[in-house]
This record gives C-alpha cells, sequence and structure tokens, in this order.
C-alpha cells in the first residue's frame, strides 16, 4: 500500500503477540534467535520480528518496528498468515485488536465519519459486523446532521450498541480469512 507521495507504508509499530526464545524464524530460512509475533498497530498485518540482541520481549508490549527509532527489534522478518501463527498467538489476538481499536479512537470515529458506498448496494458500513443496512442509514443520517466524536457520541446517536467491538469484530474478521474483503487488515 502506497502512503501520501507514493511511497510504500510500512507499519511502525507492533504489539506482541508470542514471544519465542532460541526459536527459528517461520518466514526467513537461517535466521535464529528470539522470534516475536506481532501485530502492527496501522494495517494490522501479522508479522514476524526478530528481537534486538540482549532485548527481551513481552505478549502484549508494543514495540517500533519502523525504519527509525528501533530498540527492542532488530528486523521484522516477514508477514504471516493467520493459520501459521501459534495457538498462544491466536489466543491473544482479540485482545491486541480491541486494544489498538481501543487506542485509536480518532482514526476509526473519523472511518464512520467518511464511509461511503462499497456498491451500488451496499454501503461500507454495512460491513461491520452489527451495523447492517438500517444502522448504515442511521449513521448516515446523523454524521449529516454533525460529525462523530467518539465511540459514546456514535452509540447514544444511533443506537447502535459497541461499536469499537463490532470495529473490532470486522478487523479479525478480516485477519482470520472470514471476510471476503479488506477494509482495515493487510493480508
Amino acid at each position: 500500500m502506497r502512503g501520501p507521495g507514493g511511497q510504500y507504508r510500512y507499519e511502525e509499530r507492533a504489539l506482541v503477540l508470542d514471544v519465542r526464545t532460541r526459536a527459528r524464524s517461520s518466514t526467513v530460512r537461517g535466521r535464529e534467535g528470539t522470534m516475536a509475533t506481532a501485530l502492527g498497530d496501522g494495517r494490522f498485518s501479522l508479522l514476524e520480528i526478530m528481537a534486538a540482541g540482549g532485548a527481551s520481549l513481552r505478549p502484549g508490549e508494543l514495540v517500533c518496528i519502523g525504519k527509525e527509532g528501533r530498540t527492542k527489534a532488530e528486523a521484522v522478518l516477514g508477514r504471516m498468515k493467520y493459520a501459521d501463527i501459534s495457538p498462544p498467538a491466536q489466543a491473544r489476538l482479540r485482545g491486541a485488536v480491541e486494544s489498538i481499536v481501543a487506542r485509536q479512537e480518532a482514526r476509526f470515529v473519523e472511518y464512520v465519519n467518511t464511509a461511503g458506498p462499497l456498491t451500488q448496494h451496499a454501503h461500507a458500513l454495512e460491513a461491520i459486523p452489527g451495523i447492517g443496512r438500517a444502522g448504515a442509514r442511521a449513521i448516515v443520517e446523523e454524521r449529516g446532521v454533525k460529525k462523530f466524536s467518539s465511540y459514546k457520541d456514535i452509540e447514544e446517536r444511533t443506537g447502535l450498541a459497541g461499536p469499537a467491538g463490532q470495529i473490532a469484530q470486522r478487523i479479525l474478521d478480516e485477519i482470520t480469512g472470514e471476510a471476503r474483503t479488506c477494509i482495515f487488515a493487510k493480508r
């Protein structure tokens, strides 16, 4: 995916899901050390990260993996598929996605404020579990009056319960392959 100016956008930070010490990389042949499975907090990419020498990584920790500012990650070795990550990483995935969606409220509220039609017959908001056609219509009408400012604002003005949880579920569906198209995640 290319960002502004045509440059490729990489994940800058990732949330660690699982750590394996004295392990071999599952994505790059010949790499050994402390390996972590992590979830990028921008594009929701599942990644294999090699820890920097002497650095320790913990599940739930947010680490810098961008081109600059890395202290705990030596390298991002590659993307992983959901089916290839460990059972502990799979078990922590829901909590990680919910944490990112909660921390980045402004990003997802902005999505709700700007999402448009996917096709002539379906709106992008309908793809989020629990919203449906009537919910999407209510959101579009309310944001036409005034843009939403928070998850709570969405809930109060549209009657939709738990928009953050609904967005998190959509992201999980994209990561696991349950959703055919991706809105938030990079597979």
